[in-house]
C-alpha cells in the first residue's frame, strides 16, 4: 500500500489526466478537502512538489493557480495508477463530470472565486479557445456557496451565456 502523501499526489495526477482543461487550485482543493483526504497545507505541499518535479505545470491567471499534467506526469501516473483504489477513481470521475471537465481539447473554461476586500466573493469565469480569450467575466457572488455554484456550473453554461451576450450586444 502506498504512503498517504503518495496517494494525494496520485489523486491530483489522476484528476489532471482526466480533465482536459486545466484544473484550478480551488477545484483540486474542493475535491480533496471536502472528502477530508488531507488538510490544506499538505495539499499545497503536494502541488508544489508535483510542479517542482515537473509532473504538473502551473500557470497563474489573476491570482489563481491552474494546473496541467505534463508528459512526465502522465508517464509517472501510468506506472503507479494501480496504487489508487477504484473507489477513489470513481469519486474523481464523478467530481470531474460535475465540473464538465470532459470537453474538446483547446477549449478551456476556467472559473475560480476569491474573497474581495469588501468581505464578499468575486468569481472570474473565462472562455478560452486556441489560446485566445473569447470571454472574461467577473461576477460578484453573495456568499462562498454561490461562488462555488457559479464555478461548478460555468463549464456547462458558458457556451449559452456567450451566445446570449453576443446576441444582446451585436
Amino acid at each position: 500500500m502506498a504512503e498517504p502523501f503518495t496517494i494525494y499526489k496520485l489523486i491530483v495526477l489522476y484528476m489532471a489526466q482526466n480533465c482536459r482543461q486545466e484544473l484550478t487550485n480551488s477545484q483540486i482543493s474542493e475535491f480533496i478537502l471536502d472528502r477530508e483526504y488531507t488538510d490544506y497545507l499538505h495539499l499545497q505541499q503536494v502541488l508544489s512538489e508535483l510542479v517542482e518535479t515537473g509532473l504538473l505545470k502551473r500557470r497563474t491567471v489573476s491570482n489563481s493557480s491552474h494546473y496541467e499534467l505534463t508528459e512526465e506526469g502522465r508517464d509517472t501516473l501510468s506506472y503507479f495508477e494501480q496504487d489508487l483504489s477504484s473507489d477513489i477513481k470513481k469519486e474523481i470521475d464523478e467530481f470531474l463530470k460535475d465540473y464538465g471537465c470532459r470537453i474538446p481539447d483547446r477549449i478551456l473554461m476556467p472559473a475560480d472565486y476569491y474573497a474581495t476586500p469588501q468581505g464578499g466573493y468575486a468569481v472570474r469565469c473565462q472562455l478560452i479557445e486556441k489560446d485566445m480569450t473569447i470571454m472574461d467575466l467577473t461576477l460578484a457572488a453573495p456568499n462562498k456557496e454561490a461562488a462555488r455554484a457559479i464555478c461548478r456550473n460555468w463549464p456547462q453554461k458558458c457556451q449559452d451565456i456567450y451566445t446570449s451576450l453576443m446576441g444582446e450586444l451585436i
